[in-house]
């Protein structure tokens, strides 16, 4: 990955998650937004209604804070996530996933569209 990571604008669709089964026809996708370092963006999907996340890139790691209601019972889920991007064999930019919800620690698997 290059030293200084560049998602703005890019799409991600989440193809694996420890946190819940993902729905490979209309699985969750993450819209990213940047200005320098500092990095936001909405997501919606399977299992979530609208989610939103902030946070910031250093090198080839995301960094964020998010929350999101889910699709359920429309309660609203809060945490960190710390990503490190790769590339896909493909090319493409994978964005593999750490987070915690509840206290459980998972890892979900994002790639990019």
């Amino acid at each position: 990955m290059p030293s200084t990571l560049s998602l703005d604008g890019l799409r991600f669709a989440m193809v694996s998650s420890t946190a819940s089964a993902v729905d490979a026809d209309a699985p969750t996708t993450f819209d990213y937004h940047q200005d320098g370092s500092l990095i936001w963006g909405e997501y919606t999907g399977d299992t979530v209604t609208a989610g939103r996340f902030v946070g910031e890139v250093a090198g080839a790691e995301v960094r964020v804070s998010f929350a999101h209601a889910l699709a359920s019972d429309g309660s609203v889920v809060r945490g960190d996530a710390v990503s490190r991007a790769e590339r896909a064999e493909d090319g493409r930019i994978r964005l593999v996933e750490d987070f915690a919800v509840d206290g459980v620690d998972h890892v979900s698997v994002c790639l990019q569209v």
